[in-house]
């Protein structure tokens, strides 16, 4: 009478360095899917994180980072009641999820409202309020004006220090420290705790702080405080160079929720693939990609391999897949220094070359 899947919110909106967990559980919604298609009995339960014993929090890292994005771990008697109650449903699979919405959806779409987060009432209104925020939007460039122009007065070293001291203090809010000072200038963000969604996150209270437009992608682009003060102020002093009394322009208008055409594409993979026609003659081949283990990474290959599978920390094949020559990256080409280019992402360098 009842076939129940206990599957993860992650499979619903994903989960930064979770792609292989999201998809596992991808798997288990489209089974209940597929069963009842067939007309058998499923119902797939996409869990939130639990409190106690639960995975998603068996880590105070993990923990802190769920509650960067909303998400807040569920007492496991109020999580298996609200299964109870979902059971008598009719839908397929269901969402048991404890968050603050309208953090999450900052978090989860950027400024774009997606279709799936739009029924959520918190959301709802979130978005309700950003339809009257061109006053607001108003003042925050007016604001970033204000700020280039009290930076106008001040001497190099001190405008550095003003925008530096703003980026650390936001840095540390975000990743949930006390205070400005425990946030190294020099650091690499990606030392320090920031994904995709804290680079957002960060991204977002910038622009609340300085009335600018930033990428999402600032952290990667300038990869420490300091680098990314320094950026900041070249941007805020542009401002008030070119006019004062400048009228501020809008922010663009959201993205719409609609299908996306591919007008162009690039990719590597291993086995030297380095276009998507390679890649078919791969797969239509039926070969695969595995080779030995590069000697191009600086590991030690003999302390790598160890025979017992159940080794901690050791790797109990020779071969892998895996791209070839990633240390090739031509940071003077991009304008990037040798220190920036060694704390950036790799697949971001990837990124750039293709």
């Amino acid at each position: 009478s009842a076939f129940v899947l206990f599957s993860s919110f992650s499979a619903t909106v994903g989960g930064a360095g979770q792609a292989n967990y999201a998809a596992a559980n991808a798997y288990l919604d489209a089974l209940a899917e597929a069963r009842r298609g067939e007309g058998l009995a499923a119902t797939s339960i996409a869990w939130g994180p639990w409190a106690d014993d639960g995975m998603a929090v068996s880590s105070a890292e993990v923990s802190r980072t769920l509650r960067r994005t909303g998400m807040l771990p569920m007492d496991p008697s109020q999580a298996l009641k609200a299964m109870e109650r979902s059971l008598v449903l009719d839908d397929t699979v269901i969402a048991l999820v404890d968050a603050d919405w309208q953090r999450f959806a900052d978090t989860f779409e950027a400024r774009q409202l997606s279709r799936m987060l739009s029924s959520i009432p918190e959301v709802a209104q979130q978005a309700e309020a950003a339809g009257t925020r061109s006053a607001a939007d108003t003042e925050h460039a007016e604001g970033a004006s204000a700020l280039a122009r009290k930076l106008a007065g001040l001497s190099e070293g001190e405008q550095h220090r003003v925008v530096l001291e703003l980026v650390r203090a936001h840095v540390a809010a975000v990743l949930g420290y006390a205070g400005a000072d425990a946030i190294a200038p020099g650091r690499a963000f990606t030392e320090i705790g920031f994904d995709s969604l804290t680079a957002v996150n960060l991204r977002n209270r910038l622009n609340e702080a300085t009335g600018m437009q930033l990428s999402a992608t600032l952290v990667f682009d300038y990869p420490t405080p300091s680098a990314l003060a320094a950026q900041l102020l070249t941007e805020l002093v542009d401002v008030d160079a070119h006019d004062d009394a400048a009228v501020p322009s809008l922010p663009a208008p959201a993205a719409a929720d609609e299908p996306m055409a591919i007008v162009a594409m690039s990719c590597r993979f291993p086995g030297g693939v380095a276009t998507a026609e390679e890649l078919w003659s791969l797969l239509a081949a039926g070969e695969d990609a595995l080779t030995a283990f590069p000697t191009d990474r600086g590991w030690d290959l003999d302390g790598l391999y160890d025979a017992d599978p159940e080794a901690l920390g050791k790797s109990y094949v020779r071969e892998g897949a895996f791209l070839t020559d990633v240390s090739g990256f031509d940071a003077d080409f991009f304008g990037i220094s040798p220190r920036e280019a060694l704390a950036m992402d790799p697949q971001q360098r990837l990124l750039l070359e293709t």
